[in-house]
């Protein structure tokens, strides 16, 4: 399970993968919603390729809408596993931005290469499988779901 906690000015980023039978849970805690939503995608691009070794060189703009929240956290995450196979890309860091269950976000990222980023398993898509959007006691934001794999 790979793990990754980042700290600043008493702000917790955190993300990580849970298990979850043949598939793997990506899991994303933010002071946001919005950043929770970044949490979760750096989970996601950690099931291929430990995020720290891709190069935010190049933006790539997604957008998407949903009628609520949590499957606007499914559709952000479906459209980036489509961005990665499509441009051959993996992202390392993102910017989301969300208002009335409209997602606008970047993605920075490289092209895939496979020397320096040993890339793991290809995602297939995210799905609803123990999907979570909540935000919980300490004010913190938690997104979640399961990804095929």
């Amino acid at each position: 399970m790979r793990k990754n906690q980042r700290v600043t000015a008493s702000i917790r980023n955190t993300w990580e993968h849970f298990p979850h039978g043949a598939d793997i849970g990506v899991r994303g805690v933010g002071p946001t919603k919005e950043a929770a939503f970044e949490q979760i995608a750096l989970a996601l691009t950690g099931v291929v390729t430990d995020p720290l070794r891709v190069r935010p060189a190049l933006p790539v703009h997604v957008s998407c809408q949903a009628p609520s929240d949590d499957l606007l956290l499914v559709d952000w995450l479906n459209a980036l596993v489509y961005e990665m196979a499509t441009r051959r890309m993996l992202f390392g860091a993102y910017s989301v931005a969300i208002s009335d269950s409209r997602l606008k976000a970047t993605a920075w990222g490289e092209a895939v290469d496979l020397d320096r980023h040993e890339p793991a398993v290809e995602i297939k898509g995210a799905t609803y499988t123990a999907l979570r959007l909540a935000c919980l006691e300490d004010g913190h934001w938690l997104a979640q779901c399961v990804v095929d794999v």
